[in-house]
């Protein structure tokens, strides 16, 4: 996941957060060449974290792996940040720095820790379909505080809700251990229940400052539940495999740097309409992967549930054009 935006586009909860859309006027902006090519590494490098994340939790314990990833990642973006703009830019006030705090801890303890763990026992593409209903969520939440999305948005919810009933069967059969599942679900609850505050609650007016506080404190929060959860016993480093080590600095270099960079640059250069599809496009590549590079199978629960909620994804992202 990696968008903390209120509307109903967000990413996946695999890797760094991302600044809200801004409104109006995206139909003049140009697609040019870099366009394209920022676009193609949302969507194959978000759409691969999950395959990422799968290979990391081989060897490595869940939340400690995602904490260090996270507060890595967001110590250097902070370093990045200070060396291109000046120390100045990561000040900001005791407000902001507690509501990126708590968005940070929804978004990347609560949405992507959990993917972690899930993916202990999910395959990276059931889990990666089952995180694309967020959007249907974050309908759900601007229901619930007064907004009215329109029908085609609640058509889409019906249809992304219907995909994930379809999703959980292998959980139900046994295919799959339910309570992965079952997981996957409560995080992309979280991770929209993150993306809906965002936008609600004073934060950083820098994003890039923004998502690098929220890196820190949701890298934190994991590694303070891998130690409430013991994992810490018995870690052995040398334990880890080469191919876990190279996955982890993947995702921390990859997803949650460069992903983020070029998202958040697509944001104030391309059409919204345009960067929004990475929404139903990342899933799709993390269910190709996850069969190409792991052998995950792609059984008619996953097929039927994952083209069930991509439609429904696709009609609430095209809802948000209209308006």
């Amino acid at each position: 996941m990696t968008s903390r935006a209120a509307d109903p586009a967000p990413t996946t909860p695999t890797t760094a957060t991302s600044p809200r859309p801004p409104r109006g006027g995206p139909t003049a902006r140009r697609i040019t060449g870099a366009v394209w090519a920022a676009l193609a590494i949302v969507y194959v490098v978000w759409g691969s974290t999950y395959l990422g994340i799968r290979v990391v939790v081989e060897t490595m314990p869940p939340f400690l792996s995602a904490g260090a990833r996270f507060v890595v990642a967001g110590l250097l973006l902070a370093a990045l940040l200070a060396w291109r703009k000046g120390p100045g830019v990561l000040k900001v006030g005791r407000p902001q720095l507690a509501s990126a705090a708590v968005v940070g801890l929804l978004l990347l303890l609560g949405g992507n820790g959990l993917v972690v763990l899930a993916e202990t026992s999910v395959p990276s593409g059931l889990a990666a379909l089952l995180v694309a209903v967020v959007p249907a969520w974050v309908v759900l939440l601007r229901t619930a505080f007064g907004e009215r999305p329109g029908a085609r948005a609640y058509t889409g919810v019906l249809l992304g809700l219907a995909g994930l009933a379809v999703l959980t069967l292998p959980g139900l059969s046994g295919e799959v251990r339910i309570g992965g599942v079952l997981t996957v679900v409560v995080a992309s609850l979280l991770w929209s229940a993150g993306s809906f505050s965002a936008s609600r609650i004073p934060m950083p007016a820098n994003p890039f400052t923004a998502s690098a506080y929220e890196m820190v404190a949701g890298g934190l929060g994991c590694l303070l539940a891998g130690l409430a959860r013991g994992e810490h016993h018995g870690l052995d480093l040398t334990g880890f495999s080469v191919r876990s080590w190279t996955a982890f600095g993947y995702l921390v270099l990859f997803g949650s740097l460069l992903a983020f960079t070029a998202y958040a640059w697509l944001l104030q250069t391309a059409p919204l309409s345009l960067v929004a599809t990475y929404a139903y496009v990342n899933p799709v590549v993390a269910v190709a992967l996850g069969a190409l590079i792991l052998g995950e199978a792609v059984t008619w629960p996953i097929a039927l549930g994952g083209a069930v909620v991509v439609a429904g994804v696709c009609l609430i992202v095209s809802t948000e054009r209209r308006n």
